[in-house]
């Protein structure tokens, strides 16, 4: 991804995991997660609210037994 399109969220957040000396993998299931909740709340992840993350991981929780990554989270629907 090139710088200008990265978002500069996405920019932020791998600078600070990089700053904090994170491992690889970790910061992709990172991205991941992030990525995922963007598409359940169908905007920006830096405008969701506290309800939003609320929502999202207790449908990650109660769909694939605690996690909320991966493809079944992508059918995840925010109830609006």
């Amino acid at each position: 991804m090139t710088d200008e399109a990265m978002s500069r969220l996405r920019r932020r957040m791998i600078e600070d995991m990089t700053i904090r000396k994170l491992s690889p993998k970790t910061q992709q299931g990172y991205i991941r997660t992030i990525k995922n909740l963007a598409v359940f709340l169908g905007r920006s992840p830096d405008t969701a609210s506290f309800e939003d993350i609320r929502c999202f991981r207790w449908c990650g929780a109660t769909s694939r037994g605690g996690r909320a990554t991966g493809s079944s989270s992508r059918t995840l629907r925010h109830p609006r």
